[in-house]
């Protein structure tokens, strides 16, 4: 998990892909339950498309939440994402086999990065993101096989960018 971050900013940062498969590992009894409530066979091996939502916000001043320590910027930034749905193709129709009930609840959500540095900071954001971005743009292409109960089953993935907080895409875009 190390990368080229300016020595002064703290972020601990999770692979794109290792944390996709955490969760849906973690997703394993929903996936097959929403096959069976689906009249679907517990065995279809997919492709199964998952529709991620990812969110990237300004966490407000976290002082008082690092406790001592070495100096360390006083604002946090969060990118996270969440698996929005999963569905299937049978016969010709897409199929949903799970929907998150609460798409902004922090329970769903999971982080990818957090950092300590100003949300107005763009050139820190720009360099702790972009492994990220890059790790994203290669898995829009790619199809990942995972083992469930004892089946490999694919995966594709749909990202969508509806988190992000309004006011650091305006800044960051240079609208403000």
């Amino acid at each position: 998990l190390v990368d080229d971050y300016p020595v002064d900013t703290i972020a601990k940062r999770f692979r794109y892909d290792a944390a996709l498969v955490s969760a849906l590992m973690d997703m394993e009894e929903d996936i097959l339950e929403g096959l069976k409530s689906q009249n679907l066979d517990d065995y279809f091996k997919g492709p199964f498309t998952v529709v991620i939502k990812e969110s990237c916000d300004g966490m407000g001043d976290v002082s008082e939440k690092h406790g001592c320590g070495p100096a360390v910027p006083e604002k946090a930034v969060r990118f996270s994402f969440t698996l929005m749905s999963i569905s299937v193709t049978h016969e010709n129709a897409s199929i949903r086999i799970f929907e998150e009930n609460k798409p902004n609840s922090e329970l769903c959500c999971k982080p990818l990065c957090l950092m300590l540095a100003d949300e107005s900071d763009h050139e820190t954001l720009t360099a702790i993101l972009s492994p990220l971005v890059a790790e994203r743009e290669a898995m829009k292409d790619s199809v990942l096989t995972l083992d469930m109960a004892g089946i490999p089953r694919t995966f594709k993935f749909i990202f969508r960018g509806t988190g992000y907080d309004e006011k650091l895409i305006r800044e960051v875009e240079g609208l403000e």
